[in-house]
């Protein structure tokens, strides 16, 4: 059993409501994912990743469950889900689910309970306060679409405590109840067969929330016992969590400092996509490199997710604020674009101006650095948003799979499906879609599929150790390496605009005949590397050395 598959994992998001629909009523379901297994099998996906599954009211997209061990009946029944884990499997695909536990629907049966009564036994599931908290108006993670954190409840005679919507009751971590709760939880999936879980909002669900402190404290305890009980329970499950923190603080989100990661396997970095997002405004990669100076030493068996678009907005919180006006001036211009005064919802293709180069440039570059990546769906095709729709919503529309009506994602009315398709501009199914990529071997898809091979052939990526080459190099390039014990990668990354030569010649001590694995355009042989071509927008990587009595030794045998 490979514990570390996570290491060398390409892992690929998804709404299972705007995939595909089998079944003609307007909203994607499992059955139609299960579907699109081989078209995901052929791109390389290795880790599927479901956003919320469960029954909902849907006022948040799914955020707001009310009954965690259930489907939403939009999707399927329990049935179809272990039949999609079946035939994922069998194509090599391992699928992890949103851990959403921070809060509930307000319409969960246990917060229905709650309020009816003092005497309730899911009363102290959640966070109460007698008297209004004074900081009632503090700690919102939706500012502008929410007004405060406490909300008066007629029924309770009480404040209840919510850090997102007022619809999404929290869930009181300080109670052995809620936590036996959370793990039974998590062990009814894993049975099932689920590989892993991407637990929403990590910070908020360790908070010991204090009524009238905001500064509540954190007990990081809760991940220690939730990785034990996982990993007795399927010793490869993997705990994948957001946790957009200050750097400092990371570490302990992947262990107490013993060493190992004993707590989360992995963490998405957010600091590093913030990095990549004004290096790709300023064609400077200088912010990458300052990234990857400042990565925290990471414990044995921790990894980072890495991301350039992901379901919700490119969230900017980390940078400062002029250098988020300088990422808002390049792509995010007009108000309409941005969200919550810290954040972009558009996809990346329009981000770059539908510019291929620059698209293939930045992947290229998500890809090859430390870490798994992370790929949203629809970013493959170079799919467009819909800025009309509220919110986050301006990413999350259907897959674009043909030229039939609806994109092929549904053949209900077009006004009977959740949410429109894109249907016009440079980015409308009739222009973006798969069947077309497919037929092209030139398409943005066949480029995908031709990286994540050459991603699949270079392991030092995923669990070797990566560094920027500091040497002198052209203005706009960034050089950086991955080591491991299967051998050396070189990436070179060109920013800019212009075509222009670099020169890595010191390294060439360490290669053994160096040879291009995937570029940007067809150059000359690397030779003696003191005058590699690099066009702008351009790429190379280059393997420097293999070693091959190193090719069995890394994330397969080593143990969690």
């Amino acid at each position: 059993m490979n514990e570390r598959w996570y290491s060398e994992a390409v892992v690929y998001c998804l709404d299972i409501d705007t995939y595909a629909d089998s079944d003609g009523d307007g909203v994607g379901d499992i059955r139609g994912l299960i579907g699109r297994l081989d078209y995901l099998a052929r791109l390389g996906v290795t880790c599927l990743w479901l956003q919320p599954v469960h029954p909902s009211p849907d006022r948040d997209d799914g955020y707001d469950a009310t009954d965690f061990y259930g489907i939403d009946p939009r999707f399927g029944s329990l049935g179809d889900f272990a039949e999609l884990l079946h035939q994922a499997g069998n194509r090599g695909i391992r699928v992890i689910i949103d851990l959403v536990v921070n809060h509930t629907s307000n319409e969960h049966p246990w917060f229905v309970s709650a309020c009816s009564s003092p005497d309730s036994p899911y009363r102290d599931w959640y966070v109460w306060s007698d008297h209004e908290p004074a900081d009632r108006h503090q700690g919102m993670v939706f500012p502008g679409e929410q007004r405060e954190t406490w909300t008066y409840d007629r029924s309770a005679k009480a404040w209840y405590y919510h850090r997102f919507y007022k619809f999404q009751p929290d869930l009181n971590f300080a109670n052995p109840a809620v936590r036996a709760e959370i793990k039974k939880i998590v062990s009814f999936w894993l049975q099932l067969g689920v590989a892993g879980f991407r637990i929403d909002a990590a910070p908020f669900i360790l908070e010991m929330t204090d009524p009238g402190n905001p500064d509540s404290p954190k007990d990081y305890d809760f991940l220690t016992e939730l990785r034990q009980h996982v990993q007795w329970r399927r010793g490869d499950a993997v705990l994948l969590a957001e946790a957009n923190v200050e750097p400092d603080q990371l570490p302990v989100y992947f262990g107490d400092g013993g060493g190992s990661a004993n707590r989360l396997h992995m963490l998405f970095d957010f600091m590093l996509n913030g990095q990549l997002m004004l290096a790709l405004a300023r064609r400077d990669p200088e912010p990458v490199v300052a990234a990857l100076r400042e990565t925290p030493t990471l414990p044995d068996g921790a990894q980072w997710a890495t991301f350039l678009r992901n379901h919700d907005e490119i969230d900017l919180s980390r940078l400062t604020a002029e250098q988020r006006e300088e990422v808002f001036a390049q792509f995010g211009p007009d108000e309409n674009m941005r969200l919550y005064g810290r954040g972009i919802r558009r996809r990346l293709a329009p981000m770059l101006g539908n510019d291929r180069r620059r698209i293939e440039l930045a992947y290229s570059l998500q890809f090859s650095l430390r870490g798994t990546p992370v790929l949203r769906y629809g970013e493959e095709i170079g799919m467009g948003d819909d800025l009309s729709l509220p919110g986050r919503e301006a990413i999350r529309t259907p897959m674009q799979w043909s030229f039939a009506p609806n994109g092929g994602f549904s053949t209900a009315p077009a006004e009977k499906l959740l949410r429109p398709v894109v249907d016009k501009g440079d980015f409308g199914y009739e222009r973006v879609n798969v069947t077309a990529q497919r037929r092209d071997d030139r398409s943005l898809l066949s480029w995908f599929e031709r990286m994540i091979r050459s991603l699949r052939e270079a392991p030092e990526i995923g669990y070797g150790a990566c560094t920027h080459v500091d040497q002198i190099l052209p203005a706009g390039v960034l050089a950086h390496r991955a080591d491991g014990p299967t051998g050396t990668m070189v990436f070179l990354h060109n920013l800019g605009t212009d075509d222009v030569t670099v020169d890595l010649g010191d390294l060439y001590a360490e290669a053994d005949l160096p040879t291009d694995v995937l570029t940007d355009r067809p150059y000359d042989p690397v030779g003696k590397l003191d005058a590699l071509r690099l066009g702008g927008y351009g790429y190379r990587w280059i393997r420097l050395c293999r070693n091959v009595a190193g090719w069995s030794s890394p994330a397969s045998s080593a143990t969690a």
